[in-house]
């Protein structure tokens, strides 16, 4: 498979799991956290699938489209290790929807950072929320769910905060 195909169903795998997400906790009280801003694409689709929802950016540097950018207000900027601690005591519990995607080429690399955003991660997650992720996220506190249909195993990772 070309880089370009396996690009292309990255991303269509990642919206399937965010429109399926956003279906499996529209009766969940809560904000949404966007762990990786990018070039801001997941951002507007977040903002259009939760128009009434707070949602909250964590980004290491701002690169995205100036429409996609949040307001300052929203957008936390640093590394995700040293920004999520500074937030749990006002987000622990408060949150519906988690989308972390922060993976590079660098398989090893990803593997070891999913591992220290999980302990980060999960207790911001409020009972039932789902975090939908581009890494492995294997934590007690998370059960696998189900991933829509024509999204390949391992593609992308949905799991509900138990």
């Amino acid at each position: 498979m070309s880089r370009l195909d396996s690009f292309i169903r990255r991303l269509e795998a990642q919206r399937s799991c965010l429109n399926h997400a956003a279906v499996l906790i529209e009766r969940l009280d809560g904000v949404v956290l966007e762990l990786g801003l990018g070039n801001g694409r997941t951002y507007d689709h977040l903002r259009e699938l939760f128009p009434s929802r707070d949602i909250y950016v964590f980004e290491r540097r701002v690169a995205a489209h100036p429409d996609c950018i949040p307001p300052e207000d929203r957008l936390l900027i640093g590394d995700l290790r040293e920004t999520l601690p500074k937030v749990r005591s006002w987000l622990v519990d408060r949150v519906a929807l988690a989308h972390l995607d922060v993976g590079t080429g660098d398989v090893a690399a990803n593997r070891a950072l999913a591992l220290e955003l999980v302990p980060l991660v999960a207790p911001l997650l409020r009972e039932g929320a789902v975090l939908a992720s581009d890494q492995t996220m294997d934590c007690p506190e998370f059960a696998p769910l189900p991933l829509p249909d024509g999204v390949a195993a391992g593609r992308y990772h949905l799991y509900r905060r138990r």
